[in-house]
């Protein structure tokens, strides 16, 4: 009887796990996430949002809940102090992030921690009043330091108390060592449970999660197992976490989840992505949640993402193979932007606000700029407008380069012209070689370079196509951008024409006219065409010549505008450009406010159009959050500008349909960042700046182009030393010819 009795619960067991692993995957079926419930990804912040504020700071954690999808998960590192109580601190040795060491100069120690003698302050030798005394600081070198000393290390449970997680995540990291100085951990967690709600517990110790999950009802946290480095000890079974990631059916019976590096996901190698590994669908199919540590928007990440911590959290959740169940980060914004407004967009998704995306010499973050890749990535990373900084070469060809010194841009300095360079004090009074110096064929055997603009921050783009692509002349430009359907128009760049006429007998204006109306572009309903300039001269001069659309740069960082130059440039300009910080100034990498400038430009019927946007973190100041989108939304929507200009127009054309901007009421994590309010939570504000000049009518006059000079036949800049190799075969040829000619004639008047 007992045992027909048993049959008849096994077998309703079976029949219940059944149906509830068919729920399980109808869910999954109606539902766009490719996790294991079918849930969207959680983001779990790391400390709080420990990107920008202290780690386990009391405002880390409060920005982490005001700016993050409702359900952020607070993660909580778990040390115990000499008295057994939990505090929230990111690393075993307390002087790595906090300022212990003045504090206690002399109460330094050496431990082994997990086997490995690790020299420091250890929270085991201080009580919780012994620490109060000790002030959180960055971790992290590169992020601000404005913060540091304001904020005290917290309990456990004045965390809970004070920020009220709307889900909770206690690490537990160390519990070998606690125990070797006998502190229990599996004790704390039990007694800190009684009064705070637990979602989550994890450890990298086989030990720790199996003396403990069976500690708590159904309704109890969920135990996560983490993996560490693969070839690193898990202590209590003595094997390395690669040997346990490949049975995982045995972490099944202790755990409902996993977290583990994310290259254990999306490996890499040199920077560079390779072929994705199949542990999501591996922990999946055994019954696992698959978490995902490691990302910070400030951190080396692939060059496949271009710098964009955005792209990075898509491949992770939104790849159309596979998603893991949640990422744990330090920049907790990021991760709820791409999970909440970026995900399963597609490529026809609507756009939801109207800007122009134009591009800076392509996409030059990618590639060398002006070069075919750099306009090819463009076009295809859904640019508005491309652009092309006209240049003129010495045989009058106008052709894209960035820079007007070719060593800016290719790898001149390595080719046979090196010997070219000349000084020319009304462009610079260094020597370079200058475009003017060179014919276009010459120009043509030049190899590009990328631009590098941050290695003074040891970070360099796309090292593998560094060199790669050819330049292109205007020519070639207008056609590619004819032949595309999706570009609505181009910007073309002139500088330097007062001094190519006068000095160099080269007319750039005529140049890029009769290109245009050579291609096709004489008619302004096929493509539109931008002409800008920082001289407005030119751009009278190309108005008394054309219809294009003309844009005055303003080069200068000004804090306002003066209604008479509004005025005087409304008479040559249709648009206007300005940088970045005449619209949201800055003092010691922070922003201090938001001028009126946009406004001004606007209220006249000028259309404003704002530059240089880059996605190197260390390009953007700190209220931004290191986040490319996120400062795209505070000038789109906050400063309301009609354009971006960008190196990287792949992560400017991605946010025209960020789908959040469609929203009555758009969650926080798309709200634009209010310029000034991260630099009032510093411990003491950085030093005040001299204020930025008011652009005046005086700064828009400027003195009529020259008429076109014709050039001297002496020697000039252009002029090679003797000895110089030839630059082409081409070239070879026709000396050879001529030689040849010369020869004959020399023997005919012998034979007379």
């Amino acid at each position: 009887m007992r045992g027909s009795r048993s049959s008849t619960l096994l077998l309703c067991g079976v029949v219940l796990i059944q149906l509830l692993a068919a729920q399980v995957d109808a869910q999954r079926s109606r539902s766009p996430w490719q996790t294991l419930a079918g849930d969207a990804p959680l983001v779990i912040a790391r400390g709080g949002f420990s990107g920008v504020l202290p780690d386990s700071s009391v405002d880390a954690y409060g920005l982490a809940v005001q700016v993050s999808v409702t359900d952020v998960v607070l993660w909580c590192d778990v040390q115990l102090t000499k008295d057994g109580i939990g505090i929230c601190f990111p690393d075993v040795n307390l002087g790595n992030a906090s300022n212990i060491g003045d504090v206690y100069p002399k109460q330094q120690n050496s431990y082994l921690v997990n086997g490995v003698p690790t020299q420091g302050w250890f929270s085991i030798d201080f009580t919780l009043k012994d620490l109060a005394k000790v002030a959180l600081i960055r971790g992290i070198l590169s992020r601000p330091e404005a913060f540091d000393y304001k904020y005290s290390i917290q309990t456990v449970e004045n965390i809970a108390t004070t920020v009220k997680p709307p889900l909770f995540w206690l690490n537990i990291q160390h519990d070998a060592f606690y125990g070797q100085h006998n502190l229990s951990m599996r004790s704390f967690v039990l007694s800190v449970s009684r009064n705070v709600i637990i979602d989550y517990i994890s450890s990298p110790e086989v030990s720790f999660l199996r003396s403990i999950a069976g500690s708590f009802r159904r309704n109890g946290p969920k135990f996560v197992f983490r993996f560490l480095g693969q070839d690193e000890v898990e202590p209590s079974t003595n094997q390395t976490y690669g040997s346990l990631l490949r049975n995982l059916t045995f972490i099944k019976t202790f755990a409902s989840g996993i977290l583990v590096p994310k290259n254990y996901i999306l490996p890499v190698n040199n920077l560079y992505l390779l072929q994705p590994t199949s542990l999501v669908q591996d922990a999946h199919k055994a019954g696992l949640e698959i978490y995902a540590s490691g990302f910070a928007n400030d951190f080396d990440m692939a060059y496949n993402y271009s710098f964009d911590p955005v792209a990075e959290y898509l491949s992770f959740v939104d790849n159309g193979n596979f998603s893991v169940d949640g990422v744990l980060s330090d920049f907790p914004i990021t991760a709820s932007e791409a999970i909440g407004c970026f995900s399963h967009l597609g490529k026809n998704a609507t756009k939801q606000v109207d800007f122009l995306v134009i591009s800076k010499n392509g996409a030059s973050g990618d590639y060398p700029g002006s070069t075919d890749l750099a306009y090819d990535k463009a076009i295809k990373d859904g640019a508005d407008i491309i652009d092309c900084s006209v240049q003129m070469s010495m045989d009058s060809v106008p052709f894209c380069l960035s820079s007007i010194d070719l060593g800016n841009s290719s790898m001149i300095a390595r080719s046979p012209f090196s010997n070219r360079s000349s000084t020319v004090p009304e462009i610079s009074p260094v020597p370079a070689i200058y475009t003017f110096s060179l014919t276009w064929p010459e120009i043509q055997t030049l190899t590009p370079a990328i631009a590098n603009p941050f290695t003074i921050y040891n970070m360099f783009r796309n090292p593998s196509e560094k060199n790669a692509g050819k330049l292109i002349s205007l020519s070639d430009f207008l056609s590619l951008a004819k032949n595309s359907s999706s570009l609505t128009g181009v910007l073309l760049s002139v500088e330097n024409a007062a001094y190519l006429r006068e000095k160099q007998g080269l007319d750039v204006v005529k140049a890029v006219l009769d290109t245009l109306g050579e291609a096709g572009f004489n008619n302004r309903t096929t493509k539109k065409v931008m002409i800008q300039s920082t001289n407005s001269s030119v751009l009278i001069d190309f108005k008394q010549k054309s219809q294009y659309e003309t844009v005055y740069k303003i080069e200068e960082t000004i804090r306002d505008i003066l209604d008479l130059a509004i005025g005087d440039i409304k008479k040559f300009a249709n648009s206007v450009v300005v940088g970045k910080k005449s619209v949201f100034p800055l003092s010691e990498a922070f922003t201090t406010g938001q001028t009126d400038v946009v406004t001004k430009l606007q209220k006249s019927l000028l259309p404003v159009y704002v530059e240089l946007f880059q996605n190197e973190f260390v390009s953007q100041p700190y209220d931004f959050f290191s986040d490319a989108t996120v400062e795209i939304n505070s000038y789109v929507r906050g400063a309301g500008v009609n354009g971006t200009i960008t190196e990287f127009p792949l992560t400017a054309a991605r946010y025209k349909k960020n789908r959040c901007l469609g929203l009555k009421e758009p969650p926080p994590y798309s709200s634009p960042v209010q310029a000034g309010a991260l630099v009032s939570l510093a411990t003491a504000l950085p030093p005040a700046e001299a204020p930025n000049p008011v652009f005046t009518d005086a700064d828009v006059t400027e003195p009529p182009l020259p008429p076109v000079t014709a050039r001297a036949p002496t020697s000039s800049p252009a002029t090679p030393t003797t000895g110089a190799q030839a630059p082409s075969g081409q070239t070879r040829v026709v000396q050879s010819l001529l030689l040849s000619v010369l020869a004959m004639l020399l023997a005919s008047l012998l034979l007379l």
